[in-house]
């Protein structure tokens, strides 16, 4: 399964979250460790959903970019 990652950028260090599994978040002082971090949150956070017979839900959140002008 795929799911949706967000990533942000802090001041001082990157955050990630999945929309569709919520709770499931890591952070972290680079991009790369963030997405290293997300990748084992959510592995693990499906592995607790499974061992407690809960529902594991499916990927269901799209991303996209919307392009608007700039104010002048």
């Amino acid at each position: 399964m795929k799911y949706m990652v967000v990533i942000e950028e802090g001041e001082k260090s990157f955050g990630a979250y999945v929309p569709d599994l919520p709770g499931c978040v890591a952070a972290a002082e680079t991009e790369d460790e963030v997405r290293h971090l997300i990748q084992e949150a959510i592995e693990l956070h499906l592995e607790d959903l499974a061992l407690s017979g809960s529902e594991i839900p499916s990927p269901h959140s799209k991303s996209e970019y919307v392009e608007v002008p700039l104010a002048a």
